[in-house]
């Protein structure tokens, strides 16, 4: 069960605007330098709409940090940063403006013509104490906030991943009982107030390929509103194979009515790591590549999307090395684009 365990938290939490700004530095120390303020010069262009119709940040972390190497003349490693800073990837709404991210988020995407792709994780009692432990400080402070989330999106077209491991962490024993009966009744509540907006499709995460079967987890999404939602995700900050994930959420499909899924491929072109402490594979494993872009052209009807939910190159916590979890960590990105075929 400890590959369920992956740090999820992604993105900054003070990020307020799509620009996120020249503060937000984008490499420490153990990576060799930091983004400069102003106009990252990356050059980040929309992917054809066709196969991606989702939004691409042209000044995301990524495409700073592209910006800060081609200033500095490295341009073997802005060519290596730009494989990740010219596809879409989820953001991760932070905690203290909701609806104002949320906004910024799907106006930008608007303009481009795209679907802007959110993140929702802010559960009370979130990831059982661990790297991502946080969350909502009660239910109706996440009530408030998953409000804030709904009039910042509007009508504007957006996919939700809800609450990477919410519902797993209910069934592996992390997240004790005495908090289930809320949770369940969060997570539906949430799923209900996004799907009352008009061009919002919601997918609930299911876990993963290595934590166990379809079987253990059915039940729990059914409490927790997968009827309501346009389906669920796997293998969100994960590495297990996109073959692998696609015959768990199959299986899990055939439980929960036939549910159409998506799969994270950001991290997963290598498949999931098999050394060191099996308790700690899941948190930034060496080796690892970028697995397939983002796209709606999958290799099965039930598969809406190849997503990149975790943003290739933000660390899962402080374990190998890495900065805390959700921090931007460049060595990790080049090797994770350096790895990639």
């Amino acid at each position: 069960m400890d590959d369920s365990r992956g740090a999820r938290l992604s993105g900054r939490a003070s990020a307020s605007v799509v620009v996120l700004g020249a503060a937000l530095l984008l490499a420490g120390c153990s990576s060799g330098g930091g983004a400069e303020s102003g106009d990252p010069g990356a050059r980040i262009t929309q992917q054809p709409k066709a196969a991606d119709p989702f939004w691409v940040n042209p000044d995301g972390t990524a495409a700073r940090q592209v910006g800060a190497y081609e200033k500095s003349g490295r341009k073997t490693e802005a060519a290596q940063i730009r494989r990740i800073a010219e596809q879409p990837v989820g953001e991760w709404i932070g905690p203290e403006n909701p609806e104002k991210e949320a906004r910024g988020f799907t106006e930008a995407a608007e303009k481009s013509d795209r679907t802007a792709l959110l993140v929702l994780y802010n559960i009370p009692h979130r990831d059982c104490g661990q790297y991502s432990q946080g969350g909502a400080a009660d239910g109706n402070a996440y009530r408030a906030w998953i409000d804030g989330v709904a009039r910042g999106i509007e009508d504007r077209p957006a996919i939700v991943v809800l609450e990477p491991d919410a519902v797993l962490h209910l069934v592996d024993g992390c997240t004790p009982d005495r908090f289930h009966e809320e949770r369940y009744d969060l997570l539906k509540g949430a799923i209900a107030k996004l799907k009352s907006l008009p061009n919002t499709k919601v997918y609930l995460d299911a876990g993963n390929a290595g934590w166990g079967h379809p079987d253990q987890i059915f039940q729990s999404l059914q409490q927790a509103g997968i009827d309501q939602a346009d389906g669920f995700s796997v293998n969100v900050s994960n590495f297990y194979s996109t073959q692998d994930s696609l015959a768990y959420g199959k299986q899990l499909s055939a439980k929960v009515g036939g549910k159409h899924f998506v799969i994270d491929t950001s991290r997963n072109g290598n498949g999931p790591y098999t050394g060191g402490d099996p308790a700690q594979r899941w948190c930034n494993p060496p080796g690892r590549a970028l697995g397939e872009t983002p796209t709606t052209k999958t290799a099965d009807a039930l598969v809406d999307a190849y997503l990149w939910v975790k943003r290739p190159g933000e660390s899962d916590g402080t374990c190998k090395g890495g900065p805390k979890a959700g921090d931007w960590w460049a060595s990790y990105a080049l090797a994770l684009a350096a790895n990639t075929k």
